[in-house]
């Protein structure tokens, strides 16, 4: 837990000038990290902004692996490996940064990439560890600006995240222990056709909770769990490219993406 020193510190350390984000939660399989992945690469390659990710997931660490899949699949395949070399001729956008680090180092490698960055970084993405139990997680957690938390309509998902955000809410955003502006749901995985009375059931019950929700949902599709692949053709998810814009439809995120930008204050309409 930050104290009110740490806290005053930090404040004056990083100034505020790149936002700390994280898709965070404590229950498994809500895929967080695709969402980051999505999230970082739309903002990046498609709007944009100039993004980093920290992966202090340990110890799978998915979204390095993902780097390096990236990599290896552009170094191998011509079309891939095309892809690429127009997207930074044409367009001069490089890949953002993926960085492999401990929880204990998140904050200190963030401090060390904006200060040795030439180019301001508007978000820095952390994907961190799924469970409060990790040692670090509540203190890397309170130097977050924002947080955004994924959730599916089944009731002990929806019972356990709706105690992770109040356990947040109370000790760190309300006696304001950290720098978390706010801590928003939104539901994940959603059939389209259990878009019913039971969702808007679910939302009264968070609201009397004073829990913020998300007007945007991502759909239960195939698609979020398909990388780039030698295979086919069409990016979904990818460190390196933007979302296909055929597959973009019905996915939501361009949806997603543009409700967080409103929040975080960003021009929703990319730079």
């Amino acid at each position: 837990m930050l104290t009110a020193i740490n806290h005053h510190i930090i404040n004056l350390t990083m100034k505020k000038e790149t936002l700390f984000v994280a898709f965070a939660t404590q229950k498994g399989g809500m895929g967080k990290t695709a969402i980051t992945v999505l999230t970082a690469s739309y903002l990046h390659y498609t709007k944009g902004y100039h993004v980093a990710v920290i992966d202090c997931d340990y110890p799978q660490h998915s979204i390095v692996e993902m780097r390096k899949r990236d990599t290896e699949l552009v170094m191998k395949d011509d079309y891939f490996k095309g892809l690429a070399y127009r997207q930074f001729s044409t367009l001069g956008i490089k890949a953002y940064p993926v960085k492999e680090c401990t929880l204990d180092m998140a904050i200190p490698t963030a401090m060390k990439m904006t200060e040795q960055s030439e180019k301001h970084y508007d978000i820095i993405f952390f994907d961190l560890p799924g469970t409060l139990n990790t040692p670090g997680v509540i203190r890397t957690l309170a130097a977050m600006d924002y947080l955004f938390t994924p959730v599916s309509a089944d009731r002990l998902v929806l019972e356990s995240t709706l105690q992770y955000a109040i356990m947040l809410t109370e000790n760190l955003i309300a006696p304001r222990k950290g720098n978390i502006k706010g801590l928003y749901l939104f539901w994940n995985m959603v059939d389209g056709r259990e878009k019913t009375p039971l969702y808007g059931a679910y939302e009264k019950a968070i609201a009397e909770l004073d829990v913020s929700i998300l007007k945007t949902f991502l759909p239960d599709s195939k698609r979020f769990r398909k990388e780039v692949s030698d295979e086919r053709k069409t990016v979904f998810r990818s460190t390196l490219f933007p979302v296909d814009k055929m597959l973009l439809k019905g996915s939501h995120i361009a949806e997603l993406v543009n409700e967080i930008c409103q929040i975080l204050h960003l021009d929703s309409n990319g730079k």
